[in-house]
């Protein structure tokens, strides 16, 4: 970001939602500079993500275990499991790339996921504009993209397309047919879609090491995590084995 000069914002300490016992902090960009997919991709490239309207990344000032996990999608090659979970569904799969507009059924879905995987947290009970406002955003070139599986909606995960690569900013899915591995099925897809389109990167956000709910994430490899100001290979022998259910 040579020559950008971009006001950030910190929040105060907060319970960590990832680690128990720890404290956090955010750092979001001033949204009153104005956004745009260009500003985006940049703020991507030093590891920050969207959340609606707003661009942030944690800055914790004793601890430094979220990191930015991208994947180059020229060098991915599947694993035998996941090619097995994607040939499992391919012939019967329908995907569409979709506006981000409120959908009665999407909707409908993701409620039924928040009520399964967090229940108990910020997101529980989600109203249709808290929904759109997690969501989405009106500068941001975002498609919500719709999985049917013999014509029933089976999951949906939110894509942001821009110069430079795709970023998975959220997926929900049908809490019925997790044995499909529908979260797989999502990334698998986002791969071939930037490779479609040429782009170098998909982003996955954030990685924990110690978190086992974002562990699936380094079984996507080669894959490239943000560290001391810069995108670093990681060894094929650095994470070990995660089995999907």
């Amino acid at each position: 970001m040579a020559g950008l000069r971009l006001p950030l914002l910190r929040t105060p300490p907060h319970p960590c939602s990832y680690l128990p016992g720890q404290q956090a902090q955010t750092l979001f960009a001033d949204p009153a500079f104005g956004f745009s997919d260009g500003l985006y991709q940049q703020l991507l490239e030093q590891g920050f993500r969207r959340s609606g309207e707003h661009i942030y990344r944690p800055q914790c000032p004793n601890c430094s275990a979220c990191q930015s996990l991208r994947l180059p999608v020229a060098q991915w090659r599947p694993r035998r499991s996941q090619r097995r979970i994607w040939n499992r569904v391919a012939a019967a799969l329908e995907v569409r790339a979709l506006a981000p507009i409120f959908d009665p059924q999407h909707f409908d879905l993701y409620r039924r996921y928040i009520d399964q995987r967090h229940a108990e947290g910020d997101m529980a009970n989600p109203s249709p504009q808290a929904y759109l406002q997690f969501l989405t955003s009106p500068w941001c070139t975002s498609r919500f993209v719709e999985f049917r599986l013999h014509q029933r909606l089976l999951a949906i995960a939110v894509t942001d397309y821009l110069s430079a690569g795709l970023s998975a900013v959220y997926s929900f899915y049908d809490p019925d047919q997790e044995h499909l591995s529908p979260g797989v099925i999502s990334i698998l897809w986002q791969i071939q879609e930037a490779r479609r389109l040429g782009l170098p990167y998909l982003y996955l956000g954030y990685w924990i090491k110690n978190c086992r709910k974002m562990a699936y994430k380094t079984q996507y490899r080669p894959h490239q995590i943000f560290q001391q100001g810069r995108w670093r290979d990681q060894p094929e022998s650095q994470h070990a084995e995660f089995h999907y259910e």
